[in-house]
């Protein structure tokens, strides 16, 4: 019964394929600088981490979470990566976008209006909380 074991461990070794999970790969990012240069390196590794595992036949789902500054991605107005999220949320159905709710209302009571998001785009109470759920999820989390 150990040698099977042990033949099986050494097939699983051999063949990586088999050893994965049917579940898809998470990619958490987080985004909580007003800096454009970060938004597009968000938007460059999810485009990356999407092509490199579907080039590899698997599935990826990746989640963009806005906070403090970085909520600035996401007006419909005046996101400085607006063309390109848009784009992404149209062909990219394994990529979604969060804003935070508290940096919302901290916006709202600034600007006297609660911006507009890009339509797709979901709303968190705490944007912090919802990474940390995804993270307690096994979900991968890389900020930029």
């Amino acid at each position: 019964m150990l040698h099977a074991a042990l033949a099986a461990g050494l097939f699983v070794s051999f063949h990586p394929a088999l050893a994965r999970a049917a579940e898809p790969h998470r990619l958490a990012l987080q985004i909580s600088d007003d800096d454009p240069v970060k938004m597009r390196a968000v938007l460059d590794v999810a485009a990356n981490v999407s092509r490199h595992y579907s080039g590899q036949g698997e599935d990826v789902e990746i989640v963009v979470v806005a906070f403090n500054g970085g909520v600035d991605m996401l007006p419909a107005d005046r996101s400085p990566v607006k063309e390109r999220l848009v784009n992404f949320l149209k062909s990219m159905p394994n990529m979604s976008f969060i804003a935070c709710g508290n940096t919302l209302e901290t916006l709202a009571a600034k600007e006297d209006r609660r911006p507009a998001l890009i339509e797709g785009v979901s709303v968190t109470q705490v944007g912090v909380a919802a990474l940390m759920d995804l993270a307690e999820k096994n979900w991968t989390m890389v900020r930029p």
